[in-house]
């Protein structure tokens, strides 16, 4: 997109403002697509259960752009607000996940979607509890216990459907190798993130792999679900969601997300 920002070394707020984009925006992102399901869901109680797994998101969402609002004020005294961060970007200045970005599909894809990445969040967020920042330390220790439960929900359904019916199972194999070329995004590091891993604040991506890959592997086995084997993905070379490069797809959500905004500026619930 136009206003794609190039990865390049920070240092101090600058890059903690980026960080905290990156942290916010797949929260704020993914609620987005988990809130098309509402009146959608299988059963009255899962799109109950997915309305609030987004709430979930959402409330951390904007605890990551709040701060960030306040990083960006203290850098440059002028800090944008959490909408003004959630609802007044284009695409390019957003840092999600591609992961997160991808249409809900059906149900199974949704739930891979969710698999992949709550075992990765739950792993960062519990390694954020040691930011040396102790607002980012106190944000992840809030969203923890939320997103353990994400992880348990995410794991039955895959094994559910998975080690369910014949067509379920299609589904789900489906799902699971057609969206793994998006997760080694999620443990990419680049020049950003590598200044503040060196502070202290930020945490190792990289190191998160080989344990939610043993995770995955196991949850998958269980669900009778084969492992992907493709090594190619999408982002992991600095030039994904986290540096503002997106699929089309998210231009399409945030017009969605940001109408109200949009077209009725400053205007509040």
């Amino acid at each position: 997109m136009a206003d794609a920002v190039p990865p390049v070394a920070m240092t101090g707020d600058d890059a903690l403002l980026d960080y905290l984009l990156r942290l916010g925006d797949s929260d704020v992102v993914l609620a987005q697509r988990l809130g098309e399901w509402v009146g959608h869901g299988p059963v009255l109680e899962e799109d109950i259960a997915l309305t609030n797994v987004g709430l979930d998101l959402l409330g951390q969402g904007r605890m990551w752009l709040t701060y960030a609002g306040e990083v960006e004020a203290r850098s440059c005294g002028r800090g944008r607000s959490e909408d003004q961060l959630a609802f007044l970007r284009d695409g390019g200045a957003y840092r999600n996940l591609q992961l997160v970005e991808l249409p809900n599909g059906d149900f199974a894809a949704t739930m891979v979607r969710q698999f992949y990445f709550d075992h990765m969040h739950l792993s960062l967020l519990r390694a954020l509890t040691g930011s040396a920042d102790a607002r980012v330390a106190e944000i992840a220790a809030k969203a923890v216990k939320e997103v353990a439960y994400h992880v348990e929900r995410s794991d039955d359904w895959v094994i559910r459907l998975g080690d369910g019916t014949s067509e379920s199972h299609m589904r789900m194999q489906q799902a699971v190798d057609r969206l793994w070329p998006y997760t080694g995004e999620m443990f990419a590091v680049d020049a950003i993130e590598s200044a503040l891993i060196e502070t202290g604040i930020a945490a190792d991506a990289s190191a998160l792999r080989e344990p939610w890959l043993a995770a995955i592997d196991a949850v998958l086995a269980e669900a009778t679900l084969t492992p992907p084997t493709g090594e190619w993905m999408q982002g992991a070379h600095g030039r994904g969601g986290k540096q503002g490069i997106h699929t089309e797809h998210l231009g399409h959500l945030l017009a969605e997300l940001q109408f109200l905004q949009r077209a009725y500026p400053g205007a509040q619930w």
